[in-house]
Order: structure tokens, then C-alpha cells, then sequence
């Protein structure tokens, strides 16, 4: 069927009319003829009756008739094709026959046939149409005749559609002759009937003609004529032009009619006063309300089109415009202040000044409407900000006179019609645009820059800071409203709902909240009614429940970012800062124990108070979940007012009854009880939120309330992962920040939390997702970790930590059982390592539905890696300690070419020597002058003022000229002197201890743990690998750790709990312990001598973890925790410093729910080993010592520095856990460093010292 005939083209013909008879309204609606091309072409989209019409249904089948056979043979082609694997998905198959189909012939022929039948068929339309026009023409010019002089009336109402009525098409000699008969000298019934003429013409053929400037100014002065019907008329016209017309011709309508409106107001005619009010009901008020209502929709409706059209035009819309609003009486009118001026109709019927916040949305309008308030018309922001000034004035006036304000935002809130406004509600309503268009204004750079301004009865400028105080005091000033009114009335004017919507949308955008609310001056604003609370100063704020619920709102969202943060905890110049004002998060903590002790007497007993409560709370939350807001906020006990307050609620909340689920649910239990859960719920997620740093969980853990929080948090995630919302990165951070610590792991596995995890994890690696479509075989995944199981991987790896897997594991026997059923689901951690890593029997292989991807994952999993060629990386990687450059790990992948896998097989001693790299020989030392004089200082009888202070720079001078001196056995003497000196200081002295002999007897009644046997034997052969160990060192060894456990057990308290970490000896291996022996050339005695002299010094505390096991220099509280001070004190440093110094790798760390904290725990337990080379780990010990313990923490964040670049590609690889735990740090070198650090301890030593010093003090 390739030709038509000519009952084909008839039937087309026929079929066509009806689809155009069927979208008329949509392509006469349209406003030029591109647009309804348009239209057309996406019918499809926008017409759900398109696959209805006839011509479409004709064209369907004419097309499958013709190409169909076409389209199936391609269609096989393909599918045989994809069944070979050339061609996959159905995307792909539809493209390719899409492509055949129309290089075929048949489809080419079709499309010719196509294109030359529906040629004629539009033609002939087109004929048929113009033949219809001219019959329809020669009708009317009879009817005309009929009418003789033809009074025509008009039935139509003013909202009628011009498009229910026909076109009247005009030639240019027609139109000339309309203008001549609207010309205000012909007669009332010849303009008449010319403008119901022009009603009915097409606006584009008007505008566009030669006569359209006459008419225009015909048509200005006929809307000012006595006779309303005009004005009707001619509204109508241009209510029309401006939805039928492009903007090009429109700009013409609106800028008549809005100079028609300028002269109204400023003739002398016009009289309205604002003392008089405003009668909307009035005739000749209702008519000006109706012109300026069309000028607004337009207004709103404008922005959408003029970016197509030159600048100018719109330029002049909007000049138009602003000298309108502008219109005010001469200064020396008697009646000026009092004139209603234009400003005010536009805000009657637009309050909230939308057309203004359309207009500066886009930067192409935004640029020419501020650039034209500056120039020419400042005057209307002027006003502004004038109108908001004497509202304020007016409302603090009646406030100190102890006299309720009128609350005019909720007067027209009645269902009562009410046609007429007051003076002091125009006044109100002129004010709320206003306040709307100065806080759209200063959202904007460009629109801050017309701040200050100058008022005229007002000393000095008004700057952006002032107006923002005066925003934010409308809030407590502004009048009181009904809560029946608000809540039956969604579009709440009231000054305080309007002026907070305004600061949310500030706090909203970083560059305008820097420059309108980072001020201390808008932030004494916010505190004020705060203030008074506190200093129980009289004042007079209406709803002062809602006002602080208000405040609170703004200060959480300025505290949720950094540099808020930093305003409320500094001050705006924290150099500059004053000593005797406190900064405002002092005033909001007050506050809040005030609040949570029900310490504020004006606030006894109100309704509102939980909200209250639970809204400061929040704000202090968003402070203490940082490291630096936690400082901030320690020594006011905090933690501790939660913790009072939750365990009261709690012995409440034990009263209450459980919910009955049931058609009673709803009496079962009472709102008050509610009330009581909600304020429990309200408490432990304020105290959850501690866990977010390191000291913050440690604070947490005093209060006794950990295992609640984390019952709480678990029950919480549960239930949003049900609704399938989002996991927040925050929670993330919270369960790392936990799995750090003995506590917190034992309450995340008490809470199900763990259990969850496994059988998640389970579930994918065993079963795959449920709401996955299978459409053909899985592959076998070639990645170590598929995608599907990555979550739960990174899940599980940030729960892993040694303390973690102590607590868990250390009482846990493998179950090895002889018989695994299919159903039986891991439910703990040692399941999994049963189930998917020591596979050492028929029966666990046979268990497994996915064996390799479930034991790859499970080796992966803890020892980061698995399977032959990965199992063969893990065991070099276990047996062999080193450095970067010390040992060579073989590689995970195989190669391509001959030999794709040239590493020998590890599985039995001794380790392959291709493993192990050439330690270069050390060059001879040369004499250094720099060295001679620091070692004769360590020697020197005579201890000199400041001595201690002239041997740290000289260390740090040899450090930065010949660090490679700084090792073996001058490094050993160096730190002996150093510390041997300290250590007789009593200044220097942080721990007392007893005298203690080491004997060979006490070793040999003693045994190490089978750890510690294992530590032994891997120091001893990376000794001497390194050449720093001879034969039998093991020995020596042995009994430098026995002694040492028995030393420090002297100093060791007695603790009762049922944390694994706290039974009789430390957990581990003591690996500073082990650095000290090596560095000593594997010399017992002085080995042990200078560890039993460290001791004594604050710095043993941070590198030598085991020194502090059970320590009763320590606080009974801070021994019960089981949490080490380099976490709560160094590694909480770590963290803020790294946030202030390095905020990518911050954020990255945040990002991927992963915490700084987890991984230096690591690095310094380990003190750096299998991370660095042995030389990096000495200068390590070295600066610490010589420097001070505060190095610790400037040395992980030169480490961060150092990894920048890498943390951020692998959080974004989401893999960010597994390259810090497994990767060494390449290419670290200390003395690169050097300087850095020494400038973080310039900025920050005194805090980090004070902090550290402390950690004898109880709950710090």
C-alpha cells in the first residue's frame, strides 16, 4: 500500500479536520505559530486520547503495512544475534532495527507516498478554509447592514474566554478606520461598537499594524473615561493580548497600562488617603483594583518569556513598573505621608510580592531590576525598609506599654466577606510585602550592595546587619495569635511566621547566611529574650514558648554549618574577642540546664515547654556532635544533666502501659504518657549523639546510658529502613565511633545491631536481593567484594577494630560442628568466620550456596583478602613485618603474558627471600657539630635554666639537617639522657612509682599469653631482618615484657566488670615495648630501665598504651569505661585538628560513615609498625619524646596531609576503610613534616597539653 486514491485522500482529509477540530483550544491558546507547531509535535505526550483519533489509528496501520514485515525480519535477526552474545539489551536490539528499518526501501517509498498525498490533503484544507472565511465574511457585513447604527450589547462577564468567540480578520485600511471611531472625540455608541469590534479581532494583527501607536494612546485615555464599560472593554483586550501574544508585543499592553495607572495617581483627581481606608466595593476602587490585579498577573507570568527577547524590552517592563511604585506625593504635600500610593494596591493583591521574587530569580532579570534600583528608583527600598522601621517602633511601643498589639495578620481570616480595609491594616499589609521584598532582596549580593540607605527621619545609615536585627526582634515583638486561627488558616502573615521564613531561607544559602546572619549583632538579637530568661529581667514578648521555639529553629541551622558553628562558639573575631562577654554558645548551654532543671519561673507550667526543651537541645547537639563544640561545651556537664533527666523519665516511662494494638488502641494509652516516651526518646537521642566523637562516647559512657542509646539508634534504623529511607551518614559514624571502644561493641551486639548486620550480610552473599530480576545467569563476580555485598562489607569492616574483636571473640571457641543445615544463618561474628573464612571442613564447603564469593568475602573480610592468589598475599602479608620499603607483598592480580603469577607459594617456614627486601648498609657517621652539642647538653652534669627547652631545638636542628642520624644507638642514648633527666624532675614527673628489681626468678614463674608469644617471635625476627638482633633474643625479650606486666601491675587497681579488656593483663601485644627493645640493640637491662624511668613521664601515656591498663592514677570511672585516653583525648584531637586543617579529608571521612579515630587507634596501638619503615617509626619515638606528647597528634594529621589526595579517590571508591587498614604509608617521611608540626603546635599546644594533663581529672 504504498499509493493513495482518491478515496484515500477524502478519507484523510476527513480524518485531519477532525484530530485539528479535536486540538483547537490547545493551538489557538498558542502564541505564535511555532509554538503551536510545537503543540503538535508533542501530542503524543500531553493528549491522552491521542492513540483515539482516527488519523492516528489510519497511520498506525498504514505503517505496519508497509514496513511491518520489515521490522519482524530485522527483530529475528537480532534476537538469534543476542542469543550469541553480539548484541545485548533490549535498548540496543530497538535501536538496531530502528536503524535497518529506515535505511530499507520500503520505508523510504512510504514516506515519499506519505509526503505528496498529505500535500494535497493540506492544501485542500486550506482551500475549504478560505472559502469558509469568505462566506463568513460576506454573512457579517449583512448583519451589519441589519443592525443599521447596531447598539451592540455585551453579555459576556469579565472573565469570559476570548477564545469561545470567532476571529475577525482585519486589513491594515479596517484597522486605521477602528482607530479613527475609538478616538475619545467620536460618540459613546461609534467607540462602542469599535471596541467590541476590537474584542473580536486577533491581538498579533494589531499590535503588529501601522496604526497600533494612535491606538494606544486612544485606548490609555479611554480607560480613564467616567463610563466603566470601557475600562471593561479595553481590559478584556489586553487581558487577551497578554495570553495570546508573545512578549515582544505585550511589553507594549503592560507598559501602557501601566503608565495609565502612573498618571491616575498622580492627578489631581485622585485623592485616596490611607487614614481613610480603602472601600474595595467602590466602584472606581474596584475598577483601579482590577487594573493593577492585571498588571500583577502579568507581572507573575512575564519572566517565563522574556529571556527569548532582547534586554530592552524587558528593561522596559521593568522600569515601567518601578516608576509606578515609585509614585509618592511632592515632600511638601500636605497630605504625603498619608497618600495611597500605588505600592499598596500592588500589595493587597500580591502581599507576599511574588511578582518580585519571580522577577530577581533568574540572574538575566535580576541584573537589570537591582541595577535599576540603584540607579534611578532606591526611593521603593527606601520606603521599605521605612514601612518595616515604623512597624517595628509601632509594635515595641505597645509591647513596653504592656498592651496587647493588634494582630492584623489574622483579622480577614473570618469566612465573613468583608469589602473594606483600615488604615492600619493597609499600613500591615504595605509592611508584609515589604519585609517579603527585603528578604528576597537580601538574598542576593547585588541587592545587600543597596545597603546602607539613608531614611530621612533617621540618624545615621541602615545597614544589612541592622535590618537583619530588626528582622530577627519582630520575631518576639511582633503580636500574638490565636492557635485555632493558625492552624484553620495555612497562609499565616504574622510577622514573626513571615520573618522566619525568611531567615530559614538565609541559613539556606552559605554566601548570603556569611554576610546577613554570621554577625554577633543578629546573634545578641536571636539571644535576647534568652538573655532576659537568664538575667530574670523584665520584659514583654507575646507567645514567648513560640518565640524561643522560633530562636531555637535559627540557631540549629547556623550551628549545622562550619562557619556558624564558629560564630556561636568564638564570637564573630575570636582574636578580638571580649574576655567579659560570653560568646553565645555559654548563654545557650545556661539555658538549656535551666530549661532541663525547670529553672525559668515565666516558663513553669507551660504547654509548650517539651517543645522547648527538646528545641534547645537540639541546638546544643548540633555543637557537641563536633569535636570543637564538645570543648566547648565539657566543662558545663551536659552529658550529665541528659543523663539525670533521662533516668528520671525513664523510671516514668516504666509506668506506662504497652499500646494495645486493636480498635482501642487509640484510649489505650493516654497523651501524657506519650508525652513521657517522646521526652525519653527526645533524651537518648541528645545522648546518642555524644558517641560522635571520641571524647563525646567516652561522656556518653559515664552516664550509664549507652546501651539504651544504642537500643534506641538500632531501633530507630530499623524502623527507617522499613519506610526504605536513607541511612544517615551521621549513624554511620556513631556505630565506628563505638566499635572502637569494648563498651560500645559489647552494646551494639546486646542490641541486635551485629546480629542484623550478619544476617544481612548473609542473606546477600547466600540468597542475593529479593527484588532483583533475574533475566539470565549470574557471573561469577571477578571483583574480591561484589557490589551487592560492598555495604555490609564496609559495615562489617568498620565494626572490626582489635578492641572490638577482643570483647566479642576473646571467650568464643569456633563451633567446627560436623553438620551444617541449609537454613542455619550466621547470627554473630565468630558464624561468620566458622561459615565463610576457616573452611576446613566437607560440611562448611557443602553449606554454602555460593562457596567462592562467599569464602572470598569472608577472607576479605578479615584479613582483607581471599582465595589462592589473595590467600598467598594474606599469609606473606601476616608473617612478614615491614614497611613500605622493607617487605614486598605479592601482587592480588595475575599478570598478563608467559608467567602470569611469578610469586612463589607461602606455606611453610622460611618465608621466600624474595619477599623480603635489601636493607641498605648505613653510611659511616661523620662527625656533626650539630649532634657533638646536643649530646655533650644530655651529658652535661649542670642543668641550666631552660635546658630542657635548648636540648628540644637543637634535637629538632639535627632532625632537619641529618635525620638519618637519628637511630641505633645514638638515638638509644639520646632518648636514655633525655628521659633520664625528665624523669628526676619533679616538674617534669606526671606519675609517681615505686621502686621495682628485675629478676630473673619472677620470669621464669611467669608465661606469656599465646598473643603475646606470637608478638614475640615476629619482633625478634623483624630484629633481625633489620640487624638490630642477635640469637636468643627471644629470651631477652620475653623478660623485658614479663617484667614490664609485673611493674605495672604494682600500679594497677582493682576493677570489677564484665569487659573482657579489664580480666588480669592487658590485651595485645605491647608493640611500644618491643620498639624500645629494638632501639636498645635488644639490651634487657637498659631496655627496661629506660621504660621504668618513661613511666614516670605524661608522655608514657599516649605512646606506651599498656602503661595505663588498670591504672590507679587514673579515674575508677575512666578504668570501668576500658577506654584508653589516646581516644578520648588524642584521637579526639586528631579529629578536630584534622577537621580545621584538612576539611576534604574531613568530609571524606564523614562521607564514607568511617572515622580518623578508628584508624590512629590503630596506627599508634601498633606504633606505626607494618605502616612505615623502621626509620620513620624512630623518629616517631624520637620527636614524641623530645617534643612532647601532643606530637602524636600532629603527627597523624601530617599523615592525612601526606594521604590527601588518596582519601579522597578511594571515598569516592567507596573503599576508604579498606586502603587506610591495609595500605603502608608511602613515600611518609617524618622530617618532611617537621616544620608543619612544629607550626600546629604554635596554634594549638596549650589546648592539647591542658587537655592531656587532665586526663587524671575526673569525667574529662
Amino acid at each position: 500500500m504504498s499509493h493513495f486514491t482518491s478515496e484515500d485522500e477524502a478519507l484523510l482529509q476527513s480524518m485531519l479536520r477532525q484530530l485539528l477540530r479535536s486540538v483547537k483550544e490547545k493551538i489557538t491558546g498558542a502564541p505564535s505559530v511555532e509554538c503551536a507547531e510545537e503543540i503538535l509535535l508533542h501530542l503524543e505526550e500531553t493528549d491522552e486520547n491521542f492513540h483515539n483519533y482516527e488519523f492516528v489509528k489510519y497511520l498506525r496501520q498504514y505503517i505496519n503495512n508497509t514496513v511491518g514485515s520489515v521490522i519482524e525480519e530485522e527483530t529475528e535477526k537480532c534476537t538469534s544475534a543476542q542469543n550469541q552474545g553480539e548484541v545485548s539489551g533490549y535498548d540496543m536490539l530497538v535501536q538496531h532495527v530502528t536503524k535497518k528499518t529506515r535505511e530499507s526501501k520500503e520505508y523510504r517509498e512510504m514516506m515519499h507516498a506519505l509526503k505528496n498525498v498529505m500535500m494535497v490533503v493540506v492544501e485542500s484544507l486550506i482551500n475549504k478554509f478560505e472559502e469558509d472565511r469568505m462566506r463568513d465574511k460576506e454573512l457579517d457585513r449583512k448583519t451589519k447592514k441589519e443592525r443599521q447604527s447596531g447598539y451592540y450589547t455585551d453579555n459576556c462577564s469579565d472573565s469570559d474566554s476570548s477564545f469561545n468567540q470567532s476571529y475577525t480578520f482585519m486589513s491594515q485600511e479596517q484597522l486605521q478606520l477602528l482607530v479613527e471611531r475609538l478616538d475619545p472625540i467620536q460618540p459613546k455608541e461609534v467607540r462602542q461598537e469599535a471596541l467590541q469590534t476590537l474584542c473580536f479581532a486577533p491581538a498579533s494583527d494589531i499590535l503588529n499594524s501601522e496604526s497600533w501607536p494612535n491606538l494606544r494612546k486612544h485606548l490609555m485615555m479611554s480607560l480613564s473615561d467616567p463610563d466603566a464599560t470601557f475600562s471593561e472593554k479595553i481590559l478584556r483586550f489586553y487581558a487577551k493580548t497578554f495570553s495570546s501574544s508573545p512578549f515582544n508585543m505585550t511589553r507594549d499592553v503592560y507598559t501602557s497600562l501601566a503608565r495609565h495607572l502612573e498618571l491616575h495617581f498622580l492627578s489631581g483627581e485622585y485623592s485616596l488617603r490611607i487614614s481613610a481606608g480603602l472601600d474595595v466595593s467602590n466602584t472606581d476602587i474596584n475598577s483601579l483594583l482590577k487594573k493593577v490585579r492585571l498588571l500583577n498577573e502579568y507581572q507573575k507570568e512575564a519572566p517565563s518569556s522574556w529571556i527569548r527577547h532582547p534586554e530592552k524590552y524587558m528593561e522596559e517592563v521593568v522600569e515601567s513598573t518601578l516608576s509606578l511604585l515609585s509614585v509618592k506625593h511632592e515632600p511638601n504635600h500636605p497630605a504625603s505621608p498619608d497618600f495611597l500610593s500605588p505600592v499598596y494596591f500592588l500589595a493587597l493583591l500580591d502581599i507576599k510580592a511574588v511578582w518580585f521574587k519571580k522577577w530577581t530569580h533568574a540572574y538575566y532579570s535580576r541584573t537589570v531590576v537591582l541595577r535599576l534600583l540603584e540607579k534611578k528608583y532606591k526611593s521603593l527600598i527606601n520606603a521599605a525598609v521605612q514601612q518595616c522601621l515604623d512597624y517595628f517602633e509601632f509594635c515595641k511601643a505597645a509591647v513596653n506599654k504592656n498592651s496587647r498589639v493588634n494582630d492584623f495578620s489574622q483579622q480577614h481570616c473570618s469566612d465573613k466577606q468583608n469589602f473594606s480595609y483600615t488604615g492600619p491594616e493597609l499600613q500591615y499589609i504595605y509592611f508584609v510585602h515589604s519585609l517579603c521584598l527585603l528578604g528576597r532582596l537580601l538574598i542576593y549580593k547585588q541587592g545587600r550592595n543597596l545597603f546602607p540607605v539613608q531614611l530621612k527621619n533617621k540618624k545615621g545609615n541602615v545597614s544589612v546587619t541592622d535590618l537583619l536585627v530588626l528582622f530577627t526582634q519582630l520575631i518576639y515583638y511582633s503580636p500574638s495569635y490565636s492557635k485555632t486561627a493558625l492552624a484553620a488558616h495555612t497562609d499565616n502573615y504574622s510577622p514573626a511566621s513571615l520573618v522566619m521564613e525568611i531567615l530559614q531561607v538565609f541559613c539556606d544559602q552559605t554566601g548570603c547566611a556569611a554576610e546577613c546572619l554570621y554577625t554577633d549583632a543578629v546573634i545578641d538579637a536571636l539571644l535576647h529574650p534568652v538573655q532576659s530568661l537568664l538575667s530574670g529581667t523584665e520584659m514583654y514578648i507575646n507567645c514567648l514558648e513560640t518565640t524561643l521555639i522560633d530562636v531555637a529553629d535559627i540557631l540549629a541551622r547556623i550551628a549545622a554549618v562550619e562557619d556558624g558553628l564558629s560564630l556561636l562558639l568564638y564570637g564573630e573575631n575570636e582574636k578580638n574577642a571580649e574576655e567579659d562577654r560570653p560568646t553565645a554558645v555559654h548563654v545557650i548551654v545556661q539555658f538549656t540546664k535551666k530549661l532541663l532543671h525547670d529553672d525559668i519561673s515565666l516558663l513553669s507550667g507551660a504547654e509548650l515547654l517539651p517543645v522547648v526543651k527538646g528545641a534547645f537541645i537540639f541546638v546544643c547537639r548540633q555543637m557537641y556532635r563536633t569535636c570543637e563544640g564538645l570543648q566547648m561545651l565539657v566543662p558545663y556537664g551536659l552529658h550529665e544533666s541528659f543523663g539525670e533527666a533521662w533516668k528520671k523519665t525513664s523510671l516514668l516511662s516504666e509506668r506506662v502501659p504497652t499500646p494495645v494494638t486493636g480498635p482501642d488502641s487509640t484510649s489505650s494509652i493516654s497523651l501524657e504518657s506519650k508525652n513521657i516516651l517522646l521526652w525519653e526518646e527526645t533524651l537518648l537521642d541528645a545522648l546518642l549523639n555524644f558517641s560522635a566523637t571520641p571524647k563525646g562516647l567516652f561522656l556518653l559512657h559515664g552516664t550509664g546510658a549507652m546501651n539504651d542509646c544504642v537500643n534506641f539508634m538500632f531501633s530507630s534504623l530499623s524502623k527507617k529502613l522499613q519506610t526504605n529511607e536513607y541511612e544517615e551518614f551521621g549513624n554511620r559514624v556513631i556505630v565506628a565511633q563505638m566499635a572502637t571502644t569494648p563498651a560500645g561493641a559489647v552494646a551494639l551486639q546486646s542490641s541486635g545491631f551485629i546480629k542484623a548486620l550478619v544476617t544481612e550480610l548473609w542473606a546477600l552473599l547466600e540468597c542475593g536481593k529479593d527484588d532483583l530480576r533475574i533475566t539470565y545467569p549470574k557471573s561469577t563476580p571477578v571483583d574480591p567484594i561484589d557490589q551487592s555485598c560492598r555495604k555490609s562489607f564496609l559495615s562489617l569492616i568498620n565494626l572490626l577494630t582489635y578492641p572490638a574483636v577482643f570483647e566479642l571473640l576473646s571467650k568464643q571457641d569456633i563451633p567446627n560442628k560436623p553438620m551444617y543445615s541449609l537454613r542455619e544463618v550466621p547470627t554473630d561474628v565468630i558464624d561468620i568466620i566458622d561459615r565463610l573464612v576457616i573452611l576446613n571442613s566437607e560440611a562448611k564447603i557443602n553449606s554454602l550456596f555460593s562457596y567462592e564469593q562467599s569464602h572470598i568475602f569472608g577472607l576479605r573480610d578479615f584479613i582483607i583478602d581471599g582465595l589462592s592468589v589473595e590467600r598467598n598475599h594474606v599469609l606473606v602479608r601476616m608473617n612478614l613485618i615491614g614497611g613500605p620499603q622493607e617487605r614486598i607483598l605479592p601482587l592480588r592480580v595475575l599478570d598478563k603474558g608467559s608467567d602470569p603469577y611469578p610469586w612463589p607459594m607461602f606455606s611453610s617456614f622460611p618465608l621466600p627471600k624474595c619477599y623480603l627486601a635489601e636493607i641498605s648498609r648505613r653510611a659511616e657517621l661523620r662527625q656533626d657539630k650539630d649532634l657533638d652539642k646536643l649530646l655533650s647538653l644530655l651529658k652535661s652534669p649542670e642543668k641550666q635554666t631552660g635546658w630542657t627547652e635548648i636540648c628540644r631545638k637543637q634535637f629538632c636542628k639535627v632532625m632537619k639537617a641529618r635525620p638519618g642520624v637519628i637511630s641505633g644507638t645514638i638515638l638509644a642514648e639520646l632518648i636514655e639522657k633525655f628521659v633520664l633527666h625528665l624523669s628526676e624532675s619533679q616538674l617534669d614527673c606526671y606519675f609517681s612509682t615505686g621502686d621495682y628489681k628485675a629478676m630473673d626468678a619472677d620470669v621464669k614463674n611467669e608465661s606469656l599469653s599465646s598473643v603475646q608469644q606470637l608478638g614475640v617471635e615476629m619482633t625478634v625476627r623483624y630484629g633481625k631482618y633489620l640487624n638490630l638482633l642477635k640469637e636468643h633474643a627471644e629470651n631477652e625479650l620475653c623478660f623485658v615484657l614479663v617484667n614490664c606486666e609485673k611493674f605495672l601491675k604494682q600500679q594497677q587497681g582493682t576493677v570489677v566488670s564484665s569487659l573482657c579488656c579489664l580480666q588480669e593483663r592487658c590485651p595485645g601485644y605491647d608493640w611500644f615495648a618491643s620498639s624500645v627493645f629494638l632501639i636498645m640493640a635488644g639490651d634487657q637491662e637498659k631496655t627496661l630501665t629506660f621504660l621504668q624511668r618513661f613511666s614516670r613521664l605524661l608522655v608514657s601515656a599516649f605512646l606506651w598504651l599498656p602503661r595505663l591498663h588498670k591504672s590507679m592514677h587514673l579515674p575508677i570511672t575512666t578504668v570501668e569505661s576500658g577506654i584508653h585516653p589516646v581516644y578520648f583525648c588524642s584521637a579526639h584531637h586528631i579529629e578536630m585538628l584534622l577537621k580545621a586543617e584538612l576539611p576534604l579529608a574531613f568530609s571524606a571521612f564523614h562521607m564514607s560513615g568511617f572515622t580518623p579515630s578508628q584508624i590512629c587507634l590503630q596506627w599508634i596501638t601498633q606504633c606505626f609498625w607494618n605502616y612505615m619503615d623502621w626509620s620513620e617509626i624512630c623518629h616517631y619515638i624520637a620527636i614524641c619524646i623530645f617534643l612532647g606528647p601532643d606530637y602524636q597528634v600532629y603527627m597523624c594529621i601530617s599523615v592525612f596531609r601526606h594521604l590527601q589526595q588518596d582519601i579522597l579517590k578511594h571515598a569516592e571508591a567507596q573503599d576508604l576503610q579498606v586502603f587506610l587498614k591495609e595500605e603502608a604509608l608511602h613515600g611518609f617521611r617524618v622530617i618532611d613534616y617537621l616544620e608543619y608540626m612544629e607550626s600546629l603546635e604554635a596554634m594549638y599546644r596549650p589546648m592539647l597539653l591542658k587537655d592531656m594533663r587532665n586526663i587524671r581529672v575526673q569525667n574529662t
